[in-house]
């Protein structure tokens, strides 16, 4: 493929991952990394690192979609700062930790690992499970503990974060609305050290295809973000026009069949 026709299909790529985002009201990783996979086998890119390159640019784009989301909540005053600056350091080096777990594992097993997870996610909606909320105020050890895990989960399979992180912050006593701003924020360091962490590990291998530094691949990071952020407020537009429970039902099996492929 010519650049150009790369970078179109990467254009492509970011608009239906921005929609399905945006539709589905989750992070662009569990949508971005699947779509990037196919992307990079159509490529002909290596399969030993394929899975470790989707999960690098899908942390790289959340790195500017974040940012982007974490602001928004930031100006509506939605985000609880000292649970934040609680879970930082955790999120930090767990988001560091992940990238290393990720490096030392073959892209077959990381692949199988992702599709476990994605089921695992794609049960929990089918059934409606929502996060629990509770009345009891962390301290600073049993933050810095899910701090560490929700980074390196978060890193090893290329997402920001709010998977684990709205559900304990639930759990913690926040209302919804500070839940999602504060896992907002708590994806950009996630993305940030993870992608760069991403970029360090896969520096110089021979098995990467043009275009890549480390495990960020720029043209499909440069597609997906000029058209997801634009594209997301039209999948906002077609969520409205849908039940809640046709949403749930069918982001759980998109989802159930996302995790199926990588497991087979």
């Amino acid at each position: 493929m010519s650049l150009i026709a790369t970078l179109l299909a990467y254009l492509a790529l970011g608009a239906a991952a921005g929609t399905l985002a945006g539709l589905y009201g989750v992070g662009g990783g569990l949508i971005i990394v699947p779509a990037l996979i196919v992307a990079f086998e159509l490529q002909g890119v290596a399969p030993e690192v394929a899975m470790h390159l989707a999960v690098g640019t899908s942390l790289a784009t959340i790195v500017v979609t974040g940012a982007s989301s974490a602001w928004g909540h930031h100006r509506r005053g939605s985000i609880r700062r000292d649970w934040f600056l609680a879970l930082l350091p955790g999120l930090v080096l767990g988001a560091i930790a992940g990238v290393f777990i990720a490096g030392n594992l073959s892209g077959g097993r990381l692949g199988t690992l992702f599709g476990v997870f994605v089921i695992l996610v794609a049960l929990k909606m089918a059934l409606g499970r929502g996060p629990r909320p509770g009345s009891v105020q962390p301290g600073p050890t049993s933050m810095g503990v899910a701090g560490a895990v929700i980074g390196g989960v978060s890193a090893l399979f290329g997402i920001g974060g709010g998977t684990l992180s709205v559900p304990w912050l639930s759990r913690c006593g926040a209302t919804m609305t500070q839940a999602v701003g504060t896992s907002s924020a708590c994806g950009l360091p996630i993305a940030l050290f993870g992608a760069a962490t991403f970029v360090v590990v896969g520096w110089g291998n021979p098995l990467l295809p043009a275009g890549a530094v480390g495990f960020v691949m720029l043209p499909a990071f440069l597609g997906i973000v000029l058209a997801s952020v634009p594209c997301a407020r039209l999948g906002v537009i077609l969520a409205h026009r849908l039940s809640a429970r046709v949403l749930r039902l069918s982001f759980a099996a998109l989802l159930a069949v996302v995790g199926l492929k990588f497991l087979l």
